[in-house]
């Protein structure tokens, strides 16, 4: 489906129902086009002036326009009914327990990714606006709390198992941002003083999707959907798809980097 479509290669569990919709929708619009284009040239035709010198102001009198219009109605009802809701419904409804995810805080700002991993407890810290720093401590991450003190942080980097649901919890700093994961089919925006869940389930690893496209440098991409500045372009992210036995290692590797650093803020 992606191929026709021109999307990214898909890699994540709930995308082919997404593809499919747009898949769906893509065909309605293909249809119409043909019909309403071969309609056009129809008229032409059929009204040339040679054959209507003199113009008649009453005009043909038809009900088929009318018709073709209750047709797509009916059509854009199903794709929306049938289709979109119930997708939409069941994204919201079973959003998955913490205890079964991966479960992280992404903090957008001008103009990076933050993110907030709870450490090995599960549980994150508290975070204290009078210990921000743009430079040392964004998210202002306080360390006297005992729940921080296996917590880690990144910039820009978002490390996450392969097929485990992965729940994350979206917020701004400053102004609206959208975090979008194309090959994921995730987008949702992110609003200052607010906080929107976003799961999905990875299914190809970046490994995997770096062999299959036949490029060892290929990361997948965190871009940012809303302008938010005059640094819009340049807010991006890499998010890395493991085995859980990376995300292990690698999350091992956090918390010793962590313990040599004293318990200070580590940027992966």
């Amino acid at each position: 489906m992606e191929r026709w479509l021109g999307l990214p290669e898909l890699a994540s569990e709930h995308g082919h129902r997404l593809d499919q919709v747009t898949g769906l929708v893509h065909w309605l619009m293909l249809i119409l086009f043909v019909i309403w284009g071969a309609f056009f040239v129809y008229l032409l035709i059929r009204f040339r002036r040679n054959k209507n010198p003199k113009a008649s102001y009453e005009g043909t009198k038809s009900k088929a326009s009318t018709y073709g219009e209750i047709a797509v109605a009916i059509a854009e009802v199903i794709l929306l009914v049938g289709f979109s809701i119930p997708l939409y419904s069941a994204r919201v409804d079973d959003i998955p327990k913490e205890s079964e995810a991966t479960v992280v805080r992404v903090k957008a700002q001008q103009f990076a990714w933050n993110v907030h991993y709870p450490g090995p407890d599960g549980v994150f810290g508290l975070t204290r606006i009078e210990l921000v720093d743009a430079a040392t401590n964004p998210l202002g991450l306080d360390r006297s709390d005992p729940a921080a003190k296996d917590d880690f942080t990144t910039i820009n980097q978002l490390h996450l198992p392969v097929h485990k649901p992965a729940l994350i919890y979206l917020s701004s700093m400053d102004v609206i941002h959208s975090f979008f994961l194309p090959e994921m089919r995730v987008k949702q925006d992110a609003i200052p003083g607010l906080e929107f869940p976003v799961w999905f389930e990875p299914t190809v690893t970046t490994a995997e999707m770096r062999q299959k496209k036949g490029d060892d440098a290929y990361n997948y991409e965190i871009a940012c959907a809303q302008l938010c500045g005059n640094s819009h372009a340049t807010m991006r992210g890499f998010l890395t798809i493991h085995t859980q036995e990376e995300f292990d290692a690698w999350v091992a590797k956090q918390q010793e980097e962590l313990s040599e650093e004293g318990g200070d803020e580590f940027w992966g």
